[in-house]
């Protein structure tokens, strides 16, 4: 029998998702993303000009990550602007994109990603990779695949997906993110907050990669939307 969580969800089940892309009017590409009540919209700008131009790479295009909490998207006003937690974020996500995107096509030049989480509950960077690549995909930047992401982890012994912040208090939780390529299924981001053995690993590992369709499901919705002409 599955036990059913603090917010009445299975241990398998995601929470409730909404995606929408084009919603910042002045990028190039944007996308919204809400996941339970966790909330990311992430701007493309680009492919522009590198500045300062010493930081050019004559033969593929650099890729900048920005990712910020508004200071009233968590329960305790956070202080504004960019700290060290969200410098680390930004690199992370960073290292998870580069990997699908054709950074080739692009020599001397940058590619921007602005993040803004403009409300928290657990999952924040994955909700941001989430829209990160959808709005990349609204840019029309070329990639191989796109990227989804989840996190999962450990509550009161049971392995769960997409934990919210009540969760990830929980004493002795694990909280898991992870980015996984939508085609070839390569993972390009974990992180873990916690101690697991390899059984507990693996199955958490298993469980992102099963419901990173269910996501990705979402992310091709949001594009068809814009994108897709029915008649």
């Amino acid at each position: 029998m599955v036990k059913k969580r603090f917010d009445g969800r299975k241990n398998n089940e995601i929470r409730p998702m909404s995606m929408e892309v084009g919603v910042v009017n002045r990028a190039v590409g944007s996308a919204k993303v809400q996941m339970g009540k966790t909330i990311a919209i992430a701007s493309v700008y680009g492919p522009r000009k590198v500045l300062p131009k010493h930081l050019e790479d004559p033969k593929r295009g650099l890729l900048r990550v920005r990712y910020n909490m508004l200071p009233f998207s968590v329960n305790e006003r956070k202080k504004p602007g960019p700290d060290r937690r969200s410098i680390e974020i930004g690199l992370v996500m960073k290292n998870a994109l580069m990997p699908v995107i054709e950074l080739d096509s692009f020599p001397r030049s940058v590619i921007d990603i602005d993040v803004e989480i403009i409300q928290a509950d657990a999952g924040t960077r994955v909700a941001a990779l989430i829209a990160s690549s959808l709005a990349l995909a609204d840019a029309g930047i070329p990639m191989k695949e796109m990227i989804t992401a989840l996190a999962v982890g450990r509550v009161n012994g049971e392995i769960v997906a997409d934990l919210t912040k009540e969760e990830e208090d929980v004493e002795d939780a694990i909280d898991m993110p992870i980015a996984i390529t939508s085609r070839t299924k390569r993972i390009t981001l974990l992180q873990m907050d916690g101690i697991a053995d390899i059984k507990e690993l693996n199955k958490m590992i298993d469980l992102a990669i099963k419901k990173s369709d269910e996501i990705l499901k979402e992310q091709y919705r949001a594009l068809e939307k814009k994108y897709v002409l029915v008649e």
